[in-house]
């Protein structure tokens, strides 16, 4: 049976490390594998994955547009006619078990596309006015969830 100090590793399967830099006679000697004079001969010498050879860089010479507004709020959006696929009352849990929203962390907003077949009691984070009506007409009642975020509008 094999023991501990028995074990070692496969025929071919590893290799002396270049000892670089202890004299000609070892073949890696002087300038140690790393060529003649500039930054990547020195100790430490690295080029940026971005640097052109001192040439104005892409991410410099293209125009930038726009921004990204850090306080935006994205809702998860469910339509009115979506609604129907759920049994009793309608919010964040029984929508993410019907499988109409994908996280109970984000928001979710109620839109008017489609009918109210019943009537249905709502509770979301926002609705649209005409999803509201629509929930309304069909003798169903809405419920505003307060955000931990704070609604900015």
């Amino acid at each position: 049976m094999a023991e501990l100090h028995d074990l070692r590793p496969s025929a071919g399967s590893t290799h002396n490390t270049k000892r670089v830099g202890r004299g000609q006679g070892s073949g890696l000697g002087k300038t140690a594998g790393r060529g003649q004079d500039g930054q990547k001969s020195r100790s430490g010498g690295k080029v940026r994955r971005d640097f052109e050879g001192g040439q104005m860089p892409l991410t410099r010479r293209i125009p930038k547009r726009g921004f990204t507004n850090i306080n935006r709020i994205d809702y998860q959006v469910v339509n009115v006619r979506d609604l129907a696929r759920i049994e009793g009352d309608v919010g964040p849990v029984s929508l993410k078990a019907a499988g109409l929203i994908a996280s109970l962390r984000k928001p979710v907003k109620i839109l008017a596309e489609g009918d109210a077949g019943r009537a249905f009691t709502v509770s979301a984070h926002k609705v649209s006015k005409a999803a509201q009506a629509k929930i309304e007409a069909a003798g169903g009642s809405v419920s505003l969830i307060a955000s931990a975020a704070g609604d900015a509008s």
